[in-house]
């Protein structure tokens, strides 16, 4: 008879499976800039920043390290760049608003965690599982999971601006399981992307979890994680790794 499956390391993502914004990010654009004595509209602002961002992530993956960028240069260009297409042509008066911006979304005044989120955490240390941050993220995160109180429940945390690898790269999966001393056959993980989360881990062997939002799941990705690996809500985990430790060993071919 096969052993039985005894899980020891869970890592997680944060942003969207942890953690959200409090406010959505063209609001919180929108306040400082009227702070400052811009008045720019709420909802055009989210508009040009999904633009700014996916156009920062492509022409500077990981925060531009390579390329000789810090993180911070790299959330201020961000932000310049989401008022000029929003049309505000005076980078000079942005400035200022960047740079409050990006200490403002340092606080965690900034951020909420998600209900089910501590409890759950509690639950899986009051289980001896090991637990890990493995997240896209820059340098200001271990100070902001000090500030909603969840650092604690963590042995460490490991960002991509750290390691240098983004996830879905193996490499920052590898290095966790390095760091945690274990075997990715007892690890899980559990994120909100299928691409960057589930998938990623999988791919070197992890079991790994899909958190999925009130959004109705795209059918493909729906068709491509089986239902018992899908988590409506935090609270869903620690019945989901029971199942997982009672269900026979996968085999790998």
């Amino acid at each position: 008879m096969a052993p039985r499956l005894h899980m020891r390391l869970v890592t997680w993502d944060v942003k969207d499976t942890l953690l959200r914004l409090r406010h959505p990010v063209g609001e919180e654009y929108a306040t400082k800039a009227g702070a400052h004595g811009l008045k720019v509209d709420a909802r055009a602002l989210g508009q040009a920043f999904r633009q700014a961002y996916k156009a920062q992530r492509q022409n500077f993956p990981n925060y531009g390290l390579s390329q000789g960028l810090t993180s911070r240069q790299w959330w201020l260009d961000v932000v310049l760049q989401t008022f000029h297409l929003a049309g505000v042509q005076d980078a000079q008066a942005v400035t200022p608003v960047a740079h409050q911006l990006y200490e403002d979304f340092s606080s965690p005044c900034t951020w909420q965690v998600l209900e089910g989120a501590k409890a759950t955490l509690m639950g899986c240390r009051k289980r001896g599982l090991k637990l890990a941050v493995v997240s896209n993220f820059d340098q200001r995160l271990e100070d902001i999971l000090v500030g909603v109180g969840l650092r604690e429940y963590f042995d460490f945390v490991l960002t991509s601006e750290a390691v240098g690898w983004t996830k879905p790269d193996p490499r920052i999966f590898h290095k966790a399981l390095q760091l945690a001393h274990m075997e990715p056959a007892v690890a899980a993980h559990i994120g909100d992307s299928y691409r960057c989360d589930y998938q990623g881990a999988q791919a070197i062997g992890m079991h790994s979890f899909l958190v999925i939002g009130p959004e109705p799941l795209d059918p493909a990705v729906k068709n491509s994680v089986p239902e018992e690996q899908i988590l409506p809500s935090l609270s869903h985990l620690l019945p989901a790794l029971d199942r997982l430790e009672s269900s026979p060993p996968r085999l790998w071919v």
